[in-house]
């Protein structure tokens, strides 16, 4: 598996609005703007940093993935995201090496990326997302 680089971190908030105060206002990041993926129950907001990104998550729905992490966990840091070179291949390396996926195949998410999420127990608590571009 060739790992490319840290493609962005996710973090879940309650509200991009309010989120973007921070980041955009007071950090200096640039808002690239947002963009709701409906099939995740989430609307997605990226700040670049350099070779990577900062990515806001906010739930459209109660029973989202974001909105289940925020009731169990609060707000903060979501996930970590690696961009890959080929995501089918390091989901089947992956699944030769016994780690549990939640995504066998990959989807697609924001910005019409490739994405896949490793199982937090497989990964030591942490969230990781794969991700293509």
């Amino acid at each position: 598996m060739e790992i490319l680089k840290i493609d962005h971190l996710g973090i879940a908030v309650n509200s991009i609005d309010s989120g973007k105060n921070f980041w955009s206002d007071v950090l200096g990041l640039k808002f690239e703007g947002a963009e709701t993926v409906e099939e995740q129950k989430v609307t997605t907001a990226f700040f670049p940093v350099g070779e990577s990104e900062v990515e806001l998550l906010e739930s459209t729905s109660p029973d989202g993935p974001v909105a289940k992490f925020i009731e169990k966990k609060g707000t903060g840091f979501q996930h970590v995201a690696f961009r890959v070179a080929d995501i089918e291949a390091a989901l089947e390396e992956l699944k030769e090496k016994g780690i549990q996926l939640i995504d066998q195949t990959p989807r697609i998410g924001a910005g019409g990326a490739k994405i896949a999420f490793l199982h937090p127990k497989a990964t030591g608590g942490i969230l990781v997302e794969l991700c293509q571009r």
